[in-house]
């Protein structure tokens, strides 16, 4: 059995779907208060907490955990799980939904990456996707990238407007697969 740390969004700690049969996932609360109901919510929030105080909770998280413990995120999640990269070099992948993460000078060769992004996304540009994926497969991440034309920004997420039950399904059964690779 592996381990997973899941980092949630802008939100907060939900309830959120994560088919990771036979692993062990745990999902810190980074905020320390009640899950917001928007993303305006939520960035007040994180801003209130600061982006600092986010990051020591996450690694206090890791704390106990094993090095090989995959590090994922969901959206500001994603940028937490990529943060902490560069201090868990044994981590066993990188698993991002709805945001990218991580530099390339934190990957070392044949570190598994998956990325699940919306096609566009609000917030993931394009061309600063295309550019992060050739940086980290450049430095040597066994990097796959799943796009998913049409939908909206949390589109795995069923409590908010960008739900998409299709490509939801569809990203669950491929990090099932990520994760069964272990």
């Amino acid at each position: 059995m592996g381990h997973v740390v899941l980092f949630h969004s802008v939100y907060g700690l939900r309830p959120a779907v994560l088919a990771a049969a036979g692993h062990r996932v745990h999902a810190p609360d980074l905020y320390g208060v009640p899950a917001v109901n928007s993303v305006a919510e939520g960035f007040a929030v994180l801003e209130r907490i600061g982006q600092q105080t986010v990051l020591d909770r996450a690694r206090a998280a890791l704390d106990g955990l094993p090095p090989d413990t995959v590090l994922a995120g969901f959206s500001m999640g994603a940028g937490v799980a990529g943060a902490l990269l560069a201090e868990r070099p044994e981590a066993a992948g990188l698993l991002l939904l709805h945001g990218t993460g991580g530099s390339a000078a934190a990957v070392r060769p044949g570190l598994r990456v998956q990325l699940h992004l919306a096609d566009p996304d609000a917030y993931d540009p394009p061309d600063e996707v295309d550019a992060w994926q050739r940086e980290m497969t450049a430095a040597g991440a066994d990097l796959v990238a799943h796009r998913y034309p049409g939908v909206g920004h949390l589109f795995t997420d069923p409590t908010v407007v960008d739900h998409d039950p299709v490509a939801a399904a569809l990203t669950w059964d491929r990090v099932t697969a990520f994760l069964a690779r272990g």
